[in-house]
């Protein structure tokens, strides 16, 4: 067994591939019209046939909620592998990324969280 996709809410399905393919550097891997969205997947450059990420429409009524609670509490949504936190950091925040935690190592983990623009707080981790 392994995971295959994994879903992101996103407040707007435009807004969320441009920052997820030309800020954080992930592919398009799927887009499949369905209506008034779509089945919309990006993934890592580095594993094109790996885990798929699911940009998904936030407009159920559970999901408003359940965002804005985790983002109120500062939780990420979720957590993305990279090599250097900190050489990451610099390049997003160079790209205008809000961070709403700089790097922070604790143990053998470092991680930033940062907003996706889309309603979501997303951490970048780095295991030693």
């Amino acid at each position: 067994m392994r995971i295959h996709l994994s879903s992101i809410h996103v407040d707007d399905q435009d807004k969320a591939l441009r920052f997820y393919t030309e800020v954080l550097g992930f592919r398009k891997k799927t887009e499949v019209p369905l209506g008034e969205h779509r089945w919309l997947t990006v993934v890592s450059p580095e594993d094109p046939d790996g885990t798929e990420l699911v940009l998904e429409p936030d407009d159920h009524p559970a999901v408003g909620p359940y965002k804005a609670a985790l983002a109120d509490d500062g939780i990420p949504v979720t957590s993305f592998a990279v090599d250097d936190v900190h050489a990451e950091f610099d390049r997003l925040r160079g790209l205008g990324v809000h961070f709403t935690q700089e790097p922070l190592e604790t143990g053998p983990v470092t991680t930033a969280v940062l907003d996706d623009t889309c309603g979501n707080l997303i951490q970048l981790a780095h295991y030693a």
